[in-house]
């Protein structure tokens, strides 16, 4: 049985000043306490986490680019320093562009280029690449990077358009799978390696920005026929290939035809999911315990309409998700653009959305959002490596969850969604500590060995 010497607090809660704030160290006692307890058993192992981060995304590139040196100096430090920042470890960023891209463009423009000699990425040498690379400098270890196309070049779909949906034409299958490994390529040669892939962002949605549809049994096609076997022969095998990326609701219905087919699975390294639409944490279990062999990691969350400045319903909502994601198997949560200016763009059809970190190009300030501190209490103390332990609450009230580091730290997160402030104790390994939930509130607990 591990001694823990004592339990130290991290809090952010609503109607205070506190923002992911370190409070005095509790006791832990040998001692019997009468209040219901959150019970954390580390003999009990689940999942190990990949790690957590956010997007480099065109529009956060030329939004930080928009700010002083001084600012994007804080930019960065305060999503990569493990310290006084999030600590983040694993981001993402578009193959072609997205909604959050100035314009609409693709890498080979020329049509039926199979050969893809006019490929090239010279458009993202003007902001986003160099942003990826001012983050590089700062991480104090390197970030893995995931990559994501919203659409492949118009010329090889069926409406001939890289919005409004579409589907991939059957003969440019072969050319799209190659265009996946010349991206990897390219994006290696300016020292920026990826670490995973996902098929299609958003599969089932038909956008007015960059889209393009894929049914399960299509995904299915090419990924055993074309995308797993081209990666494998360009030795890119290693890449962590990641199927669905689009909401919880139908993920266990589309991603099964995928998963059933041996040949297909094998290249297959997990599902990626988002949080729109509806909860749904449940098909992560299914989709869990139907393929125990595939990984589950978030890769793309925000409110919708707007920046949202100042609004406290937006860290909570972080928190819910990344909480009950984690308790249903994710390896990882990965939020969206890093930074946004004033209006939550710029976005080239006016999707324009929230990001913990608002950049207002007008008056030069950086507007730390609640989402920013909710993310915080997660990725600045669950590492790489952790695994998920037995954490057990006995209040609706209080959601809990809890990890254990490679290095024996045990980090425990309870989330307070209600107006009442809330007694109850921390038990483990036969010791407790009394403790208090404020009112909308977060704590993350770390315990020493």
């Amino acid at each position: 049985m591990t001694t823990y010497r004592a339990i130290r607090p991290y809090v952010t809660a609503q109607a205070t000043e506190l923002r992911l704030s370190q409070q005095p160290d509790l006791p832990l006692a040998r001692t019997a306490n009468p209040q219901l307890s959150v019970v954390v058993d580390p003999r009990v192992r689940y999942q190990t986490i990949e790690g957590f981060g956010g997007a480099f995304t065109e529009s956060a590139a030329v939004t930080y680019y928009k700010m002083s040196p001084d600012c994007q100096a804080e930019i960065l430090r305060a999503y990569f320093d493990p310290v006084a920042g999030l600590g983040y470890n694993l981001c993402r960023t578009h193959i072609n562009s997205c909604d959050f891209s100035v314009s609409t463009y693709a890498y080979a423009e020329v049509p039926d280029d199979m050969a893809l000699e006019h490929f090239t990425i010279e458009h993202e040498r003007t902001a986003l690449i160099p942003m990826i690379k001012a983050a590089q400098q700062v991480a104090p270890k390197p970030f893995r990077m995931i990559a994501t196309p919203w659409s492949p070049p118009a010329w090889m779909k069926t409406n001939n358009d890289m919005c409004h949906g579409g589907q991939l034409k059957p003969e440019y299958r072969a050319v799209w799978a190659q265009y996946f490994c010349r991206f990897v390529r390219e994006y290696e040669k300016e020292g920026i390696p990826i670490w995973g892939l996902t098929m299609q962002n958003e599969p089932q949605a038909v956008q007015t920005w960059e889209s393009c549809i894929f049914s399960g049994e299509e995904a299915r096609d090419f990924v055993r026929d074309y995308l797993g076997p081209t990666l494998a022969e360009a030795g890119l095998a290693s890449l962590r290939l990641m199927i669905w990326d689009h909401n919880r609701d139908v993920l266990f219905d589309w991603i099964k035809p995928v998963l059933d087919d041996p040949q297909a699975a094998q290249y297959v390294w997990g599902t990626a999911f988002h949080w729109y639409v509806a909860d749904c944490y449940d098909n992560l279990l299914c989709a869990h315990e139907a393929y125990p062999d595939k990984k589950l990691l978030f890769t793309e969350g925000c409110p919708e309409g707007g920046p949202h400045l100042g609004e406290w319903g937006t860290g909570e909502r972080y928190g819910k998700a990344i909480l009950n994601d984690l308790n249903h198997w994710a390896v990882g949560w990965v939020d969206w653009n890093l930074v946004l200016d004033e209006t939550g763009g710029p976005n080239h059809v006016g999707n324009f959305c929230s990001a913990p970190i608002i950049a207002h190009t007008q008056t030069g300030e950086l507007l730390y959002q609640s989402s920013y501190y909710y993310i915080g209490h997660f990725s600045r103390f669950i590492q790489p490596g952790a695994e998920r332990i037995l954490c057990a609450s006995p209040r609706d009230e209080l959601q809990a969850t809890a990890f254990r580091n490679p290095d024996g730290q045990i980090v425990v997160v309870v989330l307070n969604l209600s107006d009442q402030r809330i007694a109850y104790s921390l038990k483990i390994d036969g010791c407790t500590a009394p403790l208090t939930s404020l009112p909308h509130s977060i704590a993350t607990y770390v315990l020493d060995a």
